[in-house]
């Protein structure tokens, strides 16, 4: 199982990137699929989860701007972040729960004044 993630980049404050991952090698659909983030420093926090069902979870830091969304059949989550700051700055780490816990190579994301 991999976790194939793209997206991310460099943008100024106010800002809009999107972040994809897909699992690839297994046809076995995932329970959650989500996103984290690691910052400098800082302890790995949640961005956001979604379920099969499709019930979502945000962290407080990105609620209202972020959306995350999900294609259950593919096995891919997006990542629409809107309204972006400074301390978005971080390292974005895709996730998925099959049973086991996956995780992707990590995009960076950076956030200019």
């Amino acid at each position: 199982v991999q976790l194939q993630a793209s997206g991310g980049g460099l943008v100024q404050a106010g800002g809009s990137l999107g972040l994809s991952c897909t699992v690839l090698g297994t046809d076995v659909r995932v329970v959650v699929m989500g996103w984290y983030r690691k910052a400098p420093g800082k302890q790995r926090e949640l961005v956001a989860t979604v379920s099969r069902g499709g019930t979502t979870i945000y962290g407080n830091s990105v609620k209202g701007r972020f959306t995350i969304s999900r294609d259950a059949a593919k096995n891919t989550v997006d990542l629409q972040m809107n309204s972006l700051k400074v301390e978005d700055t971080a390292v974005y780490y895709c996730y998925a729960n099959l049973a086991l816990d996956y995780w992707g190579q990590g995009t960076q994301v950076t956030v200019s004044s």
